[in-house]
């Protein structure tokens, strides 16, 4: 039994973006989302997601690029002197392991996100971040700990199968965060929240084209798998360098892609349904 959830991150960030997880999700192979809750065009996906009952919303947790939750004066040590995020920094990352105070900070920032996510009224399918920066162990017990208490369920641990990847083009370099993504696996599931047993959208972040998404679906694993996207219709502020936004909505709302789901009798699901 293959089951595959196709995820859009970065759902509030901009228009751009809003614009293509709804047309992917109504059009195309869509069934999951992440929502920024600080982003700049929040309000305007809430008001998408409240009129598409099936997409399952989830809270991308924002610790970089965007505005904090808390105003900067409650959170000094997670940000610089212009209010922006700063956790990146190596020193903020060691800082967030060894004191006690920056640990709740971070708690605090956490816990706003959640609320913020709350306040929607939507239901929470999912928890991710922005960047993977749950990765860090810190950051991944927290979220756990927070996320209990606002009804977390499921979340993303990003274990991308290489071997996968390389049957549908040559990739070179290892998966350094593999370690850590399956460590939060792990603590996932020991905290009795469901994780996909694979995910795809490392190796080419920000270029999962067309002919991509149909080779991770050509080969897709036994059990659950993630694919994960950055849709977007055009440009916008936060875009990344290089990114290319409307391949991967392309790919979102390739007919290849469905026709590929249907033959192989791959279930699309939300992790809700996990």
């Amino acid at each position: 039994m293959r089951t595959v959830i196709i995820n859009a991150d970065d759902f509030g960030v901009s228009i751009p973006v809003n614009e293509a997880v709804e047309q992917a999700h109504r059009n195309g192979i869509l069934t999951t989302t992440s929502l920024m809750v600080t982003g700049e065009a929040c309000a305007d996906a809430v008001a998408r997601a409240r009129t598409m009952p099936t997409l399952g919303v989830g809270l991308h947790i924002a610790l970089a690029e965007v505005p904090p939750a808390l105003p900067p004066e409650r959170i000094p040590d997670l940000v610089d002197a212009d209010g922006k995020f700063r956790i990146e920094a190596l020193g903020t990352s060691i800082a967030i392991l060894l004191r006690p105070a920056v640990r709740r900070q971070l708690t605090a920032e956490i816990e706003a996100q959640f609320g913020l996510f709350h306040a929607t009224g939507l239901p929470l399918d999912h928890v991710d971040s922005h960047k993977h920066m749950h990765m860090h162990p810190v950051i991944a017990s927290t979220v756990i700990a927070v996320g209990k208490r606002f009804g977390m369920r499921a979340g993303r641990a990003p274990t991308e199968p290489r071997a996968v990847i390389r049957k549908v083009e040559t990739v070179k370099g290892v998966d350094i965060a593999a370690p850590f993504a399956r460590s939060v696996r792990a603590k996932l599931r020991r905290a009795g929240m469901a994780a996909p047993d694979h995910v795809f959208g490392l190796a080419w972040s920000g270029a999962m084209t067309r002919t991509r998404v149909r080779g991770i679906l050509e080969h897709l694993p036994e059990g659950t798998s993630e694919i994960y996207l950055h849709p977007a219709t055009g440009d916008y502020a936060l875009a990344a360098p290089g990114y290319k936004y409307q391949d991967e909505l392309a790919a979102l709302l390739d007919p290849v892609a469905r026709e590929i789901i249907v033959r192989d009798r791959i279930k699309l699901a939300r992790f809700a349904e996990l």
